[in-house]
């Protein structure tokens, strides 16, 4: 079973990466092919076994390795020139064009959607406003684009064999712009990285890229109306400045932290807190893994892996409003959350269920496969 690997594009170590880890991990003599390839050598080392990707004509285009997203209009082009004609299996990882990959009848083609397009689909209205796009011949003309996009993406999502989605959330959406059923296959968490500790420090740490969609802001907000309560934020990206100035004196941005600091920061806090609409949240697993209860808003992934009460606290709106009543509630509650039961959930999630699950997938699928071609 000669095996290709592809997705989108590798620039850093984040949840759709840590799949394409565990893929070469059971394939570990697969191809890897990608629209560019610019990670650095410990993240070569750590998702790819010290490969390199095969890459598209967009790996040497001007700026790519910084602005690669700027070259959107060109990634379904860019995708379809792949030759993965000698391939027996094609898995692609995909929450763009991945999926769009060209294969024939005598291949296999298995695609884990992380999303489909998000920035095509239901947070272009977002997206557009926040880049100031929502008028004007730049936003005609990017509009456009998108609408090509959209086209584009609907049509190569009959391409696929088998779609797996990494929440039942992404299944819906699966459903609801694709018309076609995934399997749930959630995906991988480390949680062996993040052990657990039972003695607790007195804030709450929120953890994420600063873009819009995280509403890293409405935590700011939130806790900036309860001075006192210290929250720790760990991260950076283009709403940094936007969320400095919506905290107070009680709130903290400390940055980036490598694997090894967010895991002392997880381990301490009180509570993780979670405002996003998330494809799955791998960092709410990871603080789970932790010991540490989360709070976090109930729609996406998270509305699966944190059970109210139990696992967290949820919240049905993604405002202050909420997030404050979520937080008073939980410390009326914080005696219930059992540090060493929150780490055995987390368990379920751990790198090995999912290799084995997507495994029996494969191999069921395959030999059904060639059960239908020999007919």
């Amino acid at each position: 079973m000669k095996t290709a690997i592809i997705h989108e594009w590798l620039v850093n170590y984040g949840g759709s990466e840590r799949c394409v880890q565990s893929f070469i991990n059971l394939w570990e003599d697969a191809p890897v092919y990608s629209l560019v390839d610019f990670l650095n050598s410990e993240e070569r080392k750590i998702i790819l076994n010290n490969k390199s990707a095969v890459t598209s004509f967009i790996q040497n285009l001007p700026f790519a390795k910084k602005k690669h997203r700027n070259y959107l209009p060109l990634f379904p082009l860019a995708v379809e020139q792949f030759d993965l004609s000698e391939f027996d299996l094609i898995i692609s990882s995909s929450h763009a064009v991945a999926k769009g990959v060209l294969t024939n009848s005598n291949q296999l083609h298995i695609c884990y959607c992380h999303t489909p397009i998000r920035y095509a689909w239901d947070l272009t209205h977002q997206y557009l406003n926040e880049a100031g796009l929502s008028h004007g011949l730049k936003s005609i003309i990017v509009k456009s684009i998108l609408h090509y996009i959209r086209n584009w993406d609907v049509a190569s999502s009959l391409r696929p064999d088998y779609f797996i989605a990494n929440s039942k959330y992404i299944a819906r959406r699966i459903n609801k712009l694709y018309r076609r059923e995934a399997d749930v296959i959630y995906p991988p968490v480390d949680t062996d990285l993040f052990p657990v500790e039972n003695n607790k420090d007195e804030y709450y740490l929120t953890a994420a890229r600063f873009v819009p969609y995280k509403r890293v802001d409405l935590i700011a907000e939130a806790f900036s109306q309860m001075p006192d309560k210290k929250l720790i934020i760990i991260g950076d990206g283009p709403e940094a400045q936007k969320i400095k100035s919506k905290s107070a004196k009680n709130v903290e941005l400390i940055g980036y932290q490598k694997t090894a600091e967010l895991k002392k920061y997880l381990q301490k806090t009180r509570a993780f807190v979670f405002a996003a609409e998330e494809d799955f949240g791998i960092s709410v697993i990871e603080a789970m893994s932790c010991g540490t209860p989360v709070i976090a808003f109930s729609k996406g992934g998270t509305g699966e892996t944190v059970i109210d009460e139990q696992t967290g606290i949820l919240f049905d709106e993604q405002n202050i409003a909420s997030i404050i009543s979520a937080v008073k509630r939980f410390e009326s509650k914080i005696d219930s959350f059992d540090a060493e039961k929150l780490n055995q959930y987390a368990k379920q999630f751990d790198r090995k269920f999912f290799e084995q699950n997507i495994l029996n997938f494969v191999e069921k699928k395959y030999n059904l496969f060639n059960e239908r071609r020999s007919q």
